[in-house]
């Protein structure tokens, strides 16, 4: 596979700041779940994007698929693992995607490159370096060998709702009216729910 000089992967580059292992890893999976659902990129909501990890791979999964926070879907699960649960809502289809690249745990470069890291040595060089070798490789990687694809059947989730908003009796800006809580008898936003006392 040849992707390192297609526009949507450049793009993504841009949009990101930067070419990395986890960026190389969510335009794979982006790919992989549009074509798996059967659609190109979305204008709106037809797609839906589960995250579960905030790494790099993420913002390719938002440029790639057009899956937004602002548009509600794209949603975040912080579970930490490199799983990613596409939805089709025009078609009903769905993929799950689970990541399997083995090129960092076979690689014993990366964590002592770390350990010289931590010590106070510079290996920015290096670790730019390995990092390029590593992005190189998952672009170029037969797909069953970098992540397994499971369709699913579940609903996808509901779409997302405009709210009203309220302001807060304690601090004073607004907030979505369902992330209200009573604190002493008045609606407030959360952190002030959470704080004994605000602090400037």
């Amino acid at each position: 596979m040849n992707d390192q000089f297609d526009p949507d992967l450049r793009d993504a580059v841009q949009f990101h700041g930067h070419l990395c292992p986890g960026l190389a890893l969510g335009y794979r999976v982006a790919k992989a779940a549009l074509r798996e659902l059967g659609t190109d990129r979305p204008q709106d909501e037809e797609l839906v994007a589960i995250v579960e990890n905030d790494s790099c791979a993420a913002d390719a999964v938002q440029f790639i698929t057009g899956c937004t926070f602002g548009k509600g879907n794209l949603v975040f699960r912080d579970y930490g693992k490199h799983v990613y649960t596409f939805y089709n809502r025009r078609n009903g289809k769905g993929a799950r995607i689970s990541e399997d690249y083995r090129g960092f745990e076979a690689d014993q470069r990366y964590p002592e490159l770390k350990k010289r890291q931590q010590a106070g040595e510079d290996v920015s060089r290096e670790m730019a370096e390995f990092k390029m070798e590593k992005a190189g490789a998952i672009l170029r990687a037969d797909e069953k060998e970098i992540m397994t694809i499971t369709p699913v059947t579940s609903p996808p989730p509901e779409e997302a709702k405009i709210r009203a908003s309220l302001r807060c009796a304690a601090c004073g800006e607004k907030f979505m009216e369902s992330r209200g809580r009573v604190k002493n008898g008045k609606i407030v936003c959360m952190p002030c729910f959470e704080q004994e006392e605000r602090r400037p």
